[in-house]
């Protein structure tokens, strides 16, 4: 947070404002937020960027005369932890802000959220950004800037994830215990029964989605 936030400071960004939220026991989710410029800003778009400030674990040991905490360059390449994943997020979008705001560029609301629990699976995100409706607001789109890239010759940019759904399932379908030889062939198995339901979603040999969950993808002109 010290070190983003010295980079913010020293941009010297028109307008720049942090806020900090934080819950008992929870990592704190960091916003910075530049309101939009020009003549029209009140009808200026509401622009959202999402990065996050954690990195992987240490996983030591590190090869000799490496460590996670202690950056090293060896061969022109950086080593360390946080050297990468995401570690882009906060330094190029304010870099873009204040090189937008150097040229004079009309900017809309621009707000960077930064995360601090991304890699324990961000339990507590969702009640941060409720704490912080109030300043996010309502985005008009959201820039995810948490993806990879294959070659370092060229801009990438990723316009879909799959994304992820969890869900907790539990089939019954007896009160207590039955005896296998009275009732064996009259009670369901539930393990069958889960198995059942997991393949409605999916085919188990291709693994296509059954249609009723695809998604329509716009025709980009």
């Amino acid at each position: 947070m010290e070190l983003v936030d010295d980079y913010a400071r020293r941009l010297n960004i028109n307008g720049l404002e942090r806020h900090i939220f934080k819950g008992e026991g929870q990592n704190p989710l960091i916003l910075y937020v530049v309101e939009a410029s020009g003549e029209d800003s009140a009808t200026a778009k509401n622009v959202m960027f999402y990065g996050h400030l954690d990195k992987m674990p240490y996983n030591e040991p590190w090869e000799e005369g490496l460590s996670p905490t202690e950056p090293v360059i060896r061969d022109g390449r950086l080593f360390g932890r946080g050297s990468s994943d995401d570690g882009y997020a906060a330094f190029s979008c304010l870099l873009a802000i204040a090189a937008a705001q150097a040229q004079g560029v009309k900017l809309p609301r621009v707000i960077l959220c930064l995360e601090t629990e991304e890699e324990s699976g961000s339990p507590n995100l969702i009640s941060l950004l409720a704490q912080a409706v109030d300043v996010i607001k309502t985005p008009d789109i959201c820039f995810c800037l948490d993806s990879g890239c294959l070659d370092y010759e060229q801009l990438w940019m990723t316009s879909s994830l799959r994304g992820l759904a969890m869900v907790d399932l539990k089939v019954e379908c007896g009160l207590t215990g039955y005896h296998s030889g009275e009732v064996g062939g009259l009670v369901p198995e539930t393990f069958r029964i889960m198995r059942t339901l997991l393949n409605r979603l999916d085919d188990v040999q291709s693994g296509a989605v059954a249609p009723e969950f695809h998604s329509e993808v716009p025709e980009w002109k």
